[in-house]
């Protein structure tokens, strides 16, 4: 799995990791958020881009971000659009808190943030897949607050 930098172009899952840990340690004293969020868009030919982003945020002070984008086909539903949006996020997430407890940063907490919120037509599924991040440890965002997944994954679906 290979993500992208907008300023440093593409990285391994490993370097991507390392970029994170080198953003923290350059000023260990802030506070930190480290967010996943998935995003997908439904192209004309009925393919659907997913759009994974890892961001690490000094809370107040910016932040740097990375992305994956892969393409799949056709999903029949929003519904399904959703959970693999959310699986993607989880999948990423594991393997990324797997790194940090095995270098000694597991005190980041990571935040799963989901394309859903209260109004429109993924509010019956805000109950499903919350209890999926939350089932597998993570904090979970939603709508206004899902900025991971409603902003930077969103860009680059497109």
């Amino acid at each position: 799995m290979h993500f992208h930098s907008p300023t440093q172009g593409r990285m391994t899952f490993e370097e991507t990791f390392s970029e994170v840990i080198s953003y923290v340690m350059e000023k260990p004293k802030e506070q930190y958020k480290l967010i996943i969020g998935t995003d997908s868009q439904t192209r004309l030919d009925d393919d659907v881009t997913f759009v994974t982003a890892i961001i690490i945020h000094r809370v107040g002070k910016g932040g740097r971000y990375f992305f994956h984008r892969e393409k799949q086909k056709h999903l029949e539903s929003l519904r399904q659009r959703i959970f693999y949006e959310t699986s993607m996020s989880l999948d990423v997430a594991g393997k990324f808190t797997a790194l940090l407890a095995e270098n000694g940063h597991a005190y980041l907490n990571v935040e799963i943030h989901m394309d859903v919120g209260e109004k429109g037509d993924t509010k019956e599924m805000i109950r499903e897949v919350v209890g999926m991040v939350i089932g597998s440890g993570f904090d979970a965002r939603i709508k206004p607050d899902s900025y991971g997944a409603t902003k930077v994954a969103d860009k680059y679906t497109k």
